[in-house]
């Protein structure tokens, strides 16, 4: 893959299961090691992996199956990002989700949406200047998937987003060029209109 996005801009990634979405997201954060050269605003998430870190926020696909009770999530997140744990409750209320009621929930325990929103809020709450979201709206119902999008306009308008998503409308809406990988490849880079034949008839 050889791949430059510009500060700034809007990428979703698309491409079928399998194609290496998530896997490329992960080599970004440092999380998985990859042949070739990888920078972040000239740092290498590997070697220069703390700097990278205060720089970017991650929602994952899967939540993790966490056994920690959600007002721990949510104190430890604020404590390693230097956050307020009401910055993070104010970003879930938007997305309509009280964290008072769950404090002593274990996050395992929460409904897939209400895991999603939570990792959306926190991710979110952390003024990052890169979002780095894999499927972040899969669990969502449309009402929230609204409220999201309505939510990033306004926390990513001086970041720069990384988005994969299965949903044609999602990354029409939420950005402007579409990266298409076929086999771990780039088989289609372009702004999102040219890609509407791609997607329709393939590559």
């Amino acid at each position: 893959v050889d791949l430059l996005v510009p500060h700034l801009a809007r990428v979703a990634l698309v491409g079928p299961n399998g194609s290496g979405k998530s896997t490329l997201l992960r080599v970004l954060m440092g999380l998985l090691s990859c042949e070739g050269e990888v920078r972040l605003d000239g740092l290498s998430p590997f070697a220069d992996r703390r700097r990278v870190v205060q720089k970017l926020a991650y929602v994952p696909q899967i939540a993790p199956q966490l056994g920690a009770t959600v007002r721990e999530v949510v104190r430890t997140v604020s404590s390693l990002r230097g956050l307020s744990a009401e910055r993070i409750a104010l970003m879930a209320e938007r997305l309509e989700l009280t964290l008072e009621p769950l404090a002593m929930k274990p996050f395992r325990s929460l409904s897939g949406g209400m895991k999603q929103k939570l990792l959306v809020a926190l991710a979110f709450a952390s003024d990052a200047s890169l979002y780095i979201l894999d499927e972040p709206t899969a669990s969502l119902d449309a009402e929230a998937r609204a409220r999201f999008e309505a939510l990033l306009d306004e926390v990513a308008a001086h970041a720069t987003v990384l988005l994969c998503s299965h949903r044609v409308e999602e990354v029409s809406r939420l950005s402007g060029r579409v990266v298409q990988l076929q086999d771990g490849r780039v088989a289609h880079d372009s702004a999102w209109p040219p890609l509407q034949l791609a997607a329709a008839g393939g590559p």
